[in-house]
Formats: C-alpha cells, sequence, structure tokens
C-alpha cells in the first residue's frame, strides 16, 4: 500500500490544479507552487509537460507508487487498443477508486483506508487490498456494521460528486456494481487528463 507522507493538498500546490475538485483546496486561493520560489513560472520543456500529466493522473488516485503506476503501463500497453484508455480503465478498476467513485467514503484517500480497514465486501467476500482490481459485474458491498460511519453518511449526503454510469450503486442498501471499465471521455475528472502524455513519457 502506498503510504502519503505529505498533505494531499500540496500535491495539488505543486502540480497548480485542484486535483480532487474539493472546495477546500488552497489552489481555489493561490494557484501557485507552494513554499518560498512558488511563484516562479517558466515555460515547462516537452519532458516537463509530460511528467507533469504522469503527476496528475497518479497523484489522482491516491498518489500510488510509480513502482506500481509503471507496472500498470506495462499491462496497459500489453492489451489490444490503445494504450491510454487501457490506462484508465486499469486505474478505475482499483478497489479504492470504486469505491471513492460510489460514494462510500469522501477522498481517495479514505477510500484506501476504508478498504484496508476491512469495512468493503466484493462479491460477499471481504477485500483489504486497495490495488485489488474489480471485475466487470463483482458486487461491491459496505459491511453491515460499517454503514452507519460517519464517514460513510458524510460521503453518501455529499453534492460534490455524481457516479458515473459505469458503476451502479444503491445507497439504501450501501451495495454497488461494476456494469463495465470506462473510456476516458466516461471519467469524471475535475482537472483535464492525459493519458497519452503519460504514455509518451514512460515509452521515452
Amino acid at each position: 500500500m502506498s503510504k502519503r507522507q505529505q498533505s494531499k493538498y500540496k500535491i495539488c500546490r505543486r502540480l497548480g490544479v485542484n486535483l480532487w475538485g474539493r472546495p477546500k483546496s488552497p489552489t481555489n486561493r493561490r494557484d501557485y507552487g507552494p513554499g518560498q520560489h512558488g511563484q516562479r513560472r517558466r515555460k515547462p520543456s516537452d519532458f516537463g509537460v509530460q511528467l507533469a500529466a504522469k503527476q496528475r493522473l497518479r497523484g489522482y488516485y491516491g498518489n500510488i507508487t510509480e513502482k506500481q503506476f509503471r507496472r500498470y503501463y506495462h499491462i496497459a500497453g500489453n492489451r489490444k487498443g490503445d494504450t491510454g484508455e487501457n490506462l484508465i480503465g486499469l486505474l478505475e478498476r482499483r478497489l479504492d477508486a470504486v469505491v471513492y467513485r460510489m460514494k462510500f467514503v469522501p477522498t481517495v484517500f479514505a477510500a484506501r483506508q476504508f478498504v484496508s480497514h476491512g469495512h468493503i465486501l466484493v462479491n460477499g467476500r471481504r477485500v483489504t487490498i486497495p490495488s485489488y482490481l474489480v471485475k466487470d459485474e463483482d458486487r461491491i458491498t459496505v459491511r453491515e456494521r460499517s454503514k452507519q460511519l460517519p464517514l460513510v453518511l458524510e460521503a453518501i449526503d455529499s453534492p460534490e460528486r455524481e457516479v458515473p454510469d459505469y458503476l451502479e450503486v444503491d445507497h439504501d442498501r450501501m451495495e454497488g456494481r461494476y456494469i463495465r471499465a470506462p473510456k476516458l471521455a466516461d471519467v469524471p475528472y475535475p482537472v483535464q487528463m492525459e493519458p497519452n502524455l503519460v504514455i509518451e513519457y514512460y515509452s521515452r
């Protein structure tokens, strides 16, 4: 499991975007990097543009490790079809991402912790691995004793996000179904993601 060693909002400020679309993000007020030299702006090189695209995508999914992210790239490249679309499909199959998309928790970081603490069942079986890849038609359920947690109730009532079309969710029963892997256009990212630049970065 990836460890977050710094404030998630520093990730937003370093990248200069409100990565998760949260109203409390400091980029809403200060759209420059953190630190003494954060306001210095230089035109990025092609490599810098590709690196920023990779860091945005990697950071969005809870700042997963570089080793794990590179592994997803290799798996995506070995599959038929567009590598960028395949990469997005893999990332959206992560159990923590699915739990976040289904609005069982307010943030992707909370989703990782929620899964690792054993609050989620996949097809009736407890899964504690956030990077577990969900399959089509898998059923994701919040454990009975976890359904009244304030974290869960807060997320369900939040108007910040909508559940995307490639998922089916019943918030009364606290369960959902993974229908299919999405295309890039189907994923409700708050900021523009450019997986094509990520592929260029790794294929240098």
